[in-house]
């Protein structure tokens, strides 16, 4: 493979961070838009807090796996290796199905309001824990070689 398309595995975790919040951030735009849009009860927002919840919760383990097999890298990787392969599947049914029910407008405004946000917000945090990891990479690289 040429060389100009693989970075150091520290690298990685930054593309990996990147990415997420670039993700997020548009999720997350959609769900505000949709807010705008619909009558805004207080239990909707807490929808969202949970959707945000049970998704935080899954890509938290996510980013520590994913981190976990980055670390395990040799030190250049093509840069798309910051996901692999089951990461990349998820990623493509996700976005795909957002886009093709929105599309067909199966679910109102109010769902996408509450879920968007949520989920949103959920990938954003995601993304900043792999940022954070890319800033810690010295001190997790340590503790994954004891």
């Amino acid at each position: 493979m040429k060389k100009m398309y693989k970075v150091k595995k520290r690298n990685l975790l930054l593309i990996a961070g990147l990415v997420w919040i670039i993700a997020g951030f548009n999720v997350t735009r959609l769900g505000i838009i949709s807010y705008k849009i619909i009558d805004r009860k207080w239990y909707l927002y807490l929808f969202s807090l949970i959707i945000f919840l049970i998704f935080g919760s899954m890509f938290y383990k996510m980013t520590k796996k994913h981190t976990k097999r980055i670390l395990g890298y040799e030190d250049y990787k093509p840069f798309w290796n910051f996901f692999d392969k089951k990461a990349y599947l998820i990623m493509v049914f996700m976005m795909g199905g957002g886009i093709g029910f929105r599309a067909m407008k199966i679910f109102p405004d109010i769902f996408i309001g509450f879920f968007y946000t949520g989920l949103g917000l959920a990938l954003t945090f995601s993304g900043l824990i792999f940022i954070n990891n890319f800033f810690k990479y010295n001190k997790l690289f340590k503790k994954e070689s004891l």
